[in-house]
């Protein structure tokens, strides 16, 4: 169902793509638009070892994104690292993961504060800030839950 990597001597091992999805801050989110067309979005995320879940958080007003994920829950899900110069050249070693998979939204602020919480210490560990956030905002928090289908990382060196 999923295509196999066109440069297969490039794959990242599991484990260096479950890195990547834990220790990078930001990746693109990536839904079925309006009218077919592809939207994505920057998004804050936390995977979840115990589940093999990655979670992001949203507010509960209207947006394209909840509209989009309503009608299609299957999304796309990028992530990269900044890359790494070879040599003091330009050129970039990047490692980059894509997961596919559907999102659950879930709509509870117990579920909020507890997703919440993993993902603000992406960072900061300023456990006073974090809480007086999840106390003002949880009730307002939808969390979004993709639950992968296939994970696939490469690593590219640029020119």
């Amino acid at each position: 169902m999923f295509r196999a990597l066109t440069r297969s001597h490039r794959a990242l091992s599991r484990e260096d793509s479950l890195h990547l999805l834990r220790t990078e801050n930001r990746g693109v989110l990536s839904v079925v638009g309006d009218d077919g067309y592809p939207y994505g979005m920057p998004m804050n995320h936390w995977y979840n070892d115990r589940d093999g879940c990655i979670y992001f958080h949203c507010g509960k007003q209207h947006s394209h994104r909840l509209d989009a994920l309503r009608r299609c829950p299957k999304v796309s899900f990028c992530v990269m690292n900044p890359g790494e110069a070879r040599n003091g050249g330009w050129a970039l070693t990047v490692k980059s993961v894509i997961v596919f998979g559907q999102i659950e939204i879930l709509d509870d602020p117990v579920v909020a504060a507890d997703i919440s919480r993993p993902l603000c210490y992406k960072f900061t560990q300023d456990e006073t800030y974090i809480q007086k956030e999840i106390q003002a905002f949880a009730h307002e928090t939808l969390i979004l839950k993709l639950t992968p289908a296939h994970i696939s990382g490469k690593w590219v060196v640029e020119s």
